[in-house]
């Protein structure tokens, strides 16, 4: 492969092609930063108007090193995989503490930050700093794959360090930013997983893959493993004076410090499931509840299991004492807390129920 030539047709292509994306408009570390940690599982067209209200909200590092994290979790509300959201936050407090508010330019200082891994380290550091750091993506991989006949398996971590070693022979040095970026918007646009526009491709006079009829085969992916199944009941409940229940999930694990609807997990293996959720509530929460009749169902995807909802409405009778991790609120008061996707269907459902 002739690099230059390579070079001058990917970033020719850029310059005439790339989308008018928000993250552009400068190259502000931080916005850079937050725009890749959302776009992380997340459709482009999602993010953007996250983004938007995001730095609306959060427009510097010290506004967002300072925010309250339930502030953060609900502007994040509906991204889902909420970790990101509590690790840019305190890799943010820690550049505002540590680095005077400026995010690092050096590989091994920006990557000793929380959630911060090569990937969004080298997207930074090409695009904000413009210094030539290979930025990996499964975009960036599919389309070096092809490019590039590799043919080692894109989902095991050991194969990121082939993708890096190429991205290093072939980036530019004088447009490591654009370089970076035209080869994620060649994946996003072109070379996509499947039927990529091979007649289009600006770089496909330099591709293995189609001069061999190989570019449907690549990359090689295995299969992740099969999700599991989880059976649940939640409940809409509210009491005399049309407050609701809500409970605040642990600090760590799956949706940790999000606010959701008390739920349980179910034994299918006994029948009476409203008398499993009466005694599981007043059990986990101290509450007495009557649940009255289901509102709908809600199956939710993670990366490892699907939660299958059965919903209900209902009443508390009495509860033991509101605690720190659970809350009486009021309608009004249910705009202020962060909740998953899952509990703000549950909640809209609820609320067609009462019409």
């Amino acid at each position: 492969m002739d690099i230059n030539m390579f070079q001058d047709a990917l970033l020719s292509w850029f310059e005439a092609e790339q989308r008018d994306l928000p993250w552009r408009k400068d190259q502000d570390p931080y916005k850079v930063w937050v725009s890749e940690i959302m776009l992380q599982q997340t459709r482009v067209d999602t993010v953007i108007p996250y983004f938007h209200r995001f730095i609306k909200q959060f427009p510097t590092i010290k506004a967002l090193s300072e925010a309250d994290e339930e502030k953060v979790l609900k502007a994040w509300e509906g991204l889902g995989y909420y970790s990101r959201a509590r690790n840019l936050q305190a890799a943010v407090r820690e550049v505002h503490e540590k680095y005077g508010g400026k995010v690092p330019s050096s590989p091994k200082e920006i990557s000793s930050l929380k959630g911060v891994g090569p990937y969004t380290a080298g997207a930074i550091l090409s695009i904000a700093y413009g210094i030539p750091e290979p930025a990996v993506d499964g975009n960036v991989m599919r389309v070096l794959s092809r490019i590039l006949s590799i043919w080692d398996d894109i989902a095991k971590p050991s194969s990121r360090k082939i993708f890096e070693a190429a991205v290093r022979k072939l980036i530019s040095h004088e447009h490591p930013s654009h370089f970076n970026q035209a080869l994620m918007e060649l994946g996003a646009l072109i070379c996509t997983p499947t039927s990529p526009s091979c007649l289009l491709c600006p770089v496909r006079e330099h591709c293995t893959a189609l001069h061999e009829g190989t570019q449907h085969e690549l990359p090689i992916k295995t299969k992740t493993k099969k999700q599991r199944n989880v059976q649940l009941a939640a409940a809409v409940l509210a009491d005399d004076q049309g407050r609701i229940l809500i409970h605040k999930r642990p600090e760590k694990g799956l949706l940790a410090n999000l606010w959701e609807f008390p739920m349980v997990e179910i034994n299918l293996a006994y029948i009476n499931e409203k008398e499993q959720m009466k005694g599981a509530f007043h059990t986990q929460y101290g509450a007495q509840a009557e649940i009255d009749e289901m509102t709908g169902q809600i199956e939710h995807v993670f990366s490892h299991l699907t939660w299958n909802i059965n919903v209900y409405k209902g009443r508390v009778k009495s509860l033991n004492k509101e605690k720190a991790d659970l809350k009486l609120v009021s309608m009004d008061e249910m705009e202020v807390y962060p909740f998953p996707v899952s509990h703000q269907k549950m909640f809209k459902q609820y609320l067609e129920s009462e019409k």
